[in-house]
């Protein structure tokens, strides 16, 4: 009985009381009531396509709208190959085509809210990784009209996930508030990354543990996700997001 009232207190000081102080931050936020009111124009965070010949690939995430915004996220892939007078941005939603391309700006705001650079490669290394980003979005197992769910999963975020453990080379992890990022594909209960340098096993993105370095350590439950990274280091927080690097 000691052992589990001490899981319970962990539990609640781990995952729940972020969660919590995060709900009651956004509550009184002010923001967009609806999609309808949310500011969905360019952060400008990107140079002009024609003004920048070189290949690259983005990977951007930015807090989402409504009250669920509190704990999550939302990731969309950008891609542009070398001399291109535009940018690919791809990501799925729960409404209209399976993976969308292009409904949106490169880098514009979601729901109102700034997006953030989760990882940024140009030039030659960009060049060498994009057919492989572009197969690995091909690939996506739901990217079908109805294969979206938003909680556990897949969702926006596990389509971005899937492309990031398929191409190990870009060298990056979704932010801890990017629910549905540990729902692995196809139902699997455990996967290696194909470098082998990162290990994810999940029930169904309820409950699971990353490891690797990439991952750091990470403990993820209901979508929440605690733990530690090594290679940036970093403190992950459940709803919040990371502390440090």
């Amino acid at each position: 009985m000691k052992i589990l009232r001490r899981l319970l207190a962990a539990f609640l000081f781990i995952y729940l009381l972020p969660a919590l102080a995060s709900a009651g931050w956004w509550y009184v936020k002010d923001r967009p009531q609806s999609w309808r009111d949310a500011d969905w124009s360019s952060a400008g965070m990107l140079p002009e396509a024609s003004q920048s010949p070189e290949a690259a690939i983005y990977v951007f995430s930015a807090t989402t709208g409504g009250m669920k915004g509190a704990v999550a996220s939302h990731a969309w892939i950008v891609t542009k190959e070398e001399g291109a007078l535009a940018y690919g941005r791809y990501e799925k939603v729960g409404w209209g085509k399976p993976i969308r391309k292009n409904a949106y700006q490169a880098d514009a705001r979601w729901y109102s809210n700034e997006p953030r650079i989760v990882v940024a490669i140009k030039g030659a290394e960009a060049e060498r990784l994009l057919s492989k980003v572009e197969q690995a979005i091909a690939a996506y197992p739901y990217s079908s009209p109805g294969t979206y769910r938003l909680w556990p999963g897949p969702n926006s975020n596990t389509f971005v996930a899937h492309v990031l453990r398929s191409v190990p080379e870009l060298d990056a992890v979704l932010p801890p508030d990017a629910v549905g990022r540990d729902y692995l594909p196809g139902g699997r209960l455990f996967q290696v990354d194909t470098d082998g340098l990162d290990l994810h096993a999940t029930l169904y993105g309820l409950a699971g543990i990353s490891a690797g370095w990439r991952s750091g350590l990470e403990l993820h439950f209901m979508g929440l996700v605690a733990g530690l990274d090594v290679a940036r280091p970093a403190i992950k927080i459940p709803a919040i997001g990371r502390l440090g690097l």
